[in-house]
């Protein structure tokens, strides 16, 4: 499965997520509104929302295996 989310604190995130080799930080956003435009047009694309981030400053995304 593919992921994408929003955070505050992407390190933080990466480490909840198990230290994924491909977490990658993909955006870095000044205003909320540009963040869910992008977390909007991700899931569009078929990413999954990953809903454990806070925040909306980076926006990130990486992949797990169910």
């Amino acid at each position: 499965m593919k992921y994408a989310g929003l955070t505050d604190e992407p390190k933080i995130r990466k480490q909840e997520r198990g230290n994924q080799s491909d977490f990658k930080v993909m955006q870095q956003f000044t205003t909320e509104h540009s963040a869910r435009q992008w977390e909007r047009r991700m899931l569009a694309q078929g990413y999954e929302g990953d809903t454990i981030g806070k925040g909306w400053k980076y926006g990130y995304t990486f992949s797990m295996r169910r």
